[in-house]
């Protein structure tokens, strides 16, 4: 009975040592939000460039 409990003891303590590893953790990237700009101030440019051309072809 005693070398069953020493069994039984030097088993458990054998898997808790080698329940771990060295490996490195993993660490996950930040998530980058990057801010994007509104859509209306994309559409801005084209318009001023269609009422100069307007303004071209009214005056002509």
């Amino acid at each position: 009975m005693k070398k069953l409990v020493l069994a039984a003891a030097l088993a458990g303590a054998a898997s808790t040592a080698t329940a771990g590893s060295l490996v490195e953790p993993v660490v996950e990237a930040p998530v980058i939000v990057e801010e994007t700009q509104s859509s209306s101030s994309g559409i801005i440019l084209p318009l001023i460039l269609l009422a100069i051309v307007a303004a071209a072809v009214a005056s002509s």
